[in-house]
């Protein structure tokens, strides 16, 4: 019985490597398809850019914290790259295709759905990178000694972090979006998502200029692990140890995620099979 399982496993695990870079290039075919209205979410995500005028404009007087002028404008710079290169549409597209029982044609394919939504993700990345390049070169001018360049360890940290934001979010995403078979307005459980993720993240406000107790409370919730956290290790406002440390339980809240989603998605999936899906 172990054997066949892992045999099974392992067939499904050749079968997902040899259809993924497919799933990749279909992606990256809708993404091109669709690039207007990529552009149009890319210029959508400004609200950083209020914030770090705001901030620099209440700096002028002297540092808050230990955040003067530049150290706003890296901060929020490095916020809206690590957001853009982060973000996600999984909820709106997991959520639309369980009400009108699209999903149920991706269940007849070989291959997770899941899976499929995440090259479909992933395959945005490429040209986020593309766009994001000036702003890359504006961060490096203005914090280009404290970012992680010629850090390896810190760069590695960096790199890691950054897919497990991309990872937690996605895996967030999945979730919520499920909810759809149990709920009519699953989107508005991810509006107060998104509400709860502007303050308790370092969004909208770094999470040290914040009461002591807010900071806290963020360092035990998933928020500050898909934004601030990244953000942090990007501009050096942490030490390799202590990035290390939150790299750790960043991937704890994934593993966490993960094992949600697989026992909700087996119990989402009878529901909507029951309703017809």
């Amino acid at each position: 019985m172990k054997r066949g399982w892992l045999g099974e496993a392992g067939r499904d695990a050749r079968r997902l490597l040899r259809a993924y870079p497919s799933l990749l290039r279909v992606g990256m075919a809708d993404m091109l398809a669709y690039r207007a209205e990529f552009l149009v979410w890319i210029l959508s995500m400004n609200l950083p850019l209020v914030m770090m005028a705001l901030w620099t404009a209440v700096a002028a007087d002297g540092p808050v914290g230990r955040f003067g002028q530049r150290d706003f404008v890296a901060y929020y710079l490095g916020m809206l790259i690590v957001r853009i290169l982060s973000g996600s549409w999984l909820v709106w597209e997991l959520t639309m295709e369980i009400r009108r029982g699209i999903l149920a044609t991706r269940l007849l394919r070989p291959i997770h759905p899941l899976w499929a939504f995440s090259a479909t993700q992933l395959a945005a990345v490429p040209m986020r990178v593309v766009v994001l390049s000036p702003l890359v070169v504006v961060l490096y001018w203005v914090a280009g000694a404290r970012l992680p360049v010629h850090d390896p360890a810190r760069l590695a940290i960096l790199a890691a972090s950054l897919v497990g934001a991309w990872l937690l979010l996605f895996l967030v995403m999945a979730l919520i979006g499920m909810l759809a078979a149990y709920v009519e307005s699953a989107l508005s459980v991810f509006d107060l998502w998104l509400a709860a993720q502007s303050i308790l993240s370092g969004f909208l406000v770094p999470l040290e200029l914040m009461p002591a107790w807010v900071a806290r409370l963020a360092r035990m919730l998933p928020f500050r692990y898909i934004l601030g956290f990244p953000v942090e290790t990007l501009i050096g406002l942490e030490s390799n140890a202590t990035a290390l440390r939150d790299l750790g339980v960043q991937w704890l809240f994934i593993a966490s995620a993960l094992l949600a989603t697989i026992v909700l998605w087996r119990r989402a999936l009878r529901r909507f099979a029951a309703f017809g899906g």
